[in-house]
């Protein structure tokens, strides 16, 4: 029971802290709840889906070569994991009338990958322990947070666009981006301190993730 409050702790901590940030308009907590029930099972069942496929059309077995590393943690991993989020996103909660401004996209978007995460994150702690419990709460659960807050924030322009498709594709690029770059550096830990390289595209991602919470909170049609 500990090691799985320790696990959804900080899931829920992201959740309070962007819910709260959505100040001008708060979306149905029903609404909410059925986005991160989608991303804790259905984001998961395709990824799965997606990830057995991809073991039999492009089997990387070579754990020491750049290059397959590479092409796991940016064609394989980012893109498998982000348009399992993206999909729902896209056709369950942007559709909705809920979704009325720019920031609803952040919301949403947090709400299934934090479903995700959790899973992933309950799947991996249940394994690893308390340490591994520790680490993921600063590191991978934080990282899905700041993915999906770059892919929103797109997705809430594309809302209001009259090409709804770039926004949303780029949103999901995006995501894919800072994704793969941050799994790539710690895929190839067998070059010394490469490790580093992880945390500095999170930085980059929560620094401009940040600058995307302010900037749909300045534009909000709601703010008094």
């Amino acid at each position: 029971m500990k090691l799985l409050l320790l696990a959804i702790a900080p899931v829920i901590a992201i959740i309070l802290y962007i819910y709260c940030k959505d100040e001008y308009e708060k979306e149905p907590r029903r609404l909410l709840f059925f986005n991160f029930i989608l991303g804790a099972i259905v984001s998961v069942l395709i990824t799965t889906i997606l990830y057995l496929g991809t073991d039999i059309l492009l089997p990387l077995t070579d754990k020491y070569s750049i290059t397959q590393q590479f092409l796991k943690a940016f064609l394989i991993v980012a893109v498998i994991e982000e348009f399992s989020k993206y999909i729902i996103v896209r056709f369950f909660a942007q559709p909705n009338k809920e979704f009325n401004e720019p920031f609803d996209g952040i919301m949403y978007a947090v709400m299934v990958s934090m479903g995700f995460a959790a899973t992933e994150n309950i799947m991996y702690v249940i394994e690893g322990g308390y340490q591994v419990a520790i680490l993921r709460a600063f590191t991978a659960v934080p990282a899905h947070a700041t993915f999906a807050v770059l892919m929103g924030y797109f997705m809430g322009k594309a809302k209001f666009s009259k090409q709804p498709w770039k926004y949303n594709l780029l949103g999901l690029f995006l995501a894919v981006l800072f994704h793969g770059a941050y799994d790539f550096f710690l895929f190839i830990d067998f070059i010394p301190g490469i490790w580093i390289g992880a945390f500095l595209s999170l930085f980059v991602g929560l620094f401009l993730a940040r600058k995307a919470i302010i900037s749909h909170q300045q534009i909000s049609k709601f703010k008094a």
